[in-house]
């Protein structure tokens, strides 16, 4: 059997009123016990807020606390470092913002550095960016994620830089935004965007059944040539972990769509 990276299903954030009421948290559950519920349900959740305002390191710590071993948060970086059109000027930044979210432990996951449609940045710029990043904290690696939203910046260049670095392309499964599934990582960031308020998963079962497979070839190592590509196809590589989370549009929906994928996952021995 081929060896393969664990596949995490989740959600953006954890608060949100829309899943109260026995959408997907019990009725009456105390909203304090909320993150301990979703945590339970699902692999991944990515912390939202960070990219409005970093959190003092006890907060980090009492999340990493009402989670249980294996599950990851992964986080957005701060605007005041990614709307920065200079980015040889963040550095100092940075470093601050990872100093204080290593209080997750264990817990954290990818940290998701995301550039609005307008940021002028291309290839050399990032490839200057991610030099100054921290490649591990507290003695843990750190797994960086680049999403970058203007199509302008997408080229084989950047391709080849986010290889260099080991940085995930973040693939944005979103009509919105570029969707290029070019594999830069030993592990895949997929926000995935096309939730639906009318499916109680969201998708469509052959929806979920494609994303499944799809995720199946990401922590083998493969790719996925039936999404778009910038660059030529890397060559197989070693397992990846998979990050497959289920992000606005119809957002009730997405922790339905997030534990519908991950029971498939579940049924072929694939968590």
């Amino acid at each position: 059997m081929t060896a393969a990276g664990r596949i995490r299903t989740g959600i953006g954030g954890w608060v949100f009123p829309g899943w109260r009421g026995g959408t997907f948290y019990p009725a009456g559950l105390a909203q304090r016990e909320e993150l301990a519920h979703a945590s339970r349900a699902l692999g991944c959740i990515e912390i939202n807020s960070t990219f409005y305002r970093a959190q003092k390191p006890a907060i980090y710590t009492q999340w990493r606390e009402q989670t249980p071993p294996g599950f990851r948060f992964s986080a957005k970086a701060p605007r005041t470092i990614t709307q920065t059109h200079d980015l040889t000027t963040v550095a100092t930044r940075a470093e601050a913002f990872i100093d204080g979210i290593v209080a997750l432990g264990d817990r954290l996951g990818p940290l998701v550095w995301q550039f609005g449609d307008t940021h002028p940045a291309g290839a050399q710029e990032f490839d200057r960016f991610l030099a100054q990043l921290p490649r591990e904290a507290d003695g843990r690696a750190l797994q960086h994620a680049l999403e970058v939203r203007n199509p302008a910046a997408w080229s084989a260049e950047l391709v080849a830089v986010a290889r260099a670095h080991n940085a995930a392309l973040v693939f944005s499964g979103s009509n919105d935004y570029p969707s290029f599934a070019d594999p830069t990582a030993d592990f895949v960031y997929a926000r995935l965007m096309h939730a639906r308020a009318n499916l109680r998963a969201g998708y469509p079962e052959r929806a979920l059944e494609q994303w499944c497979l799809r995720a199946m070839r990401w922590a083998r190592g493969e790719d996925n040539p039936d999404l778009p590509h910038v660059a030529a196809e890397a060559p197989a590589s070693g397992p990846r972990e998979v990050y497959m989370l289920f992000i606005g549009a119809a957002k009730q929906r997405n922790p339905g769509a997030a534990m519908a994928l991950g029971d498939q996952l579940a049924r072929v021995g694939a968590t």
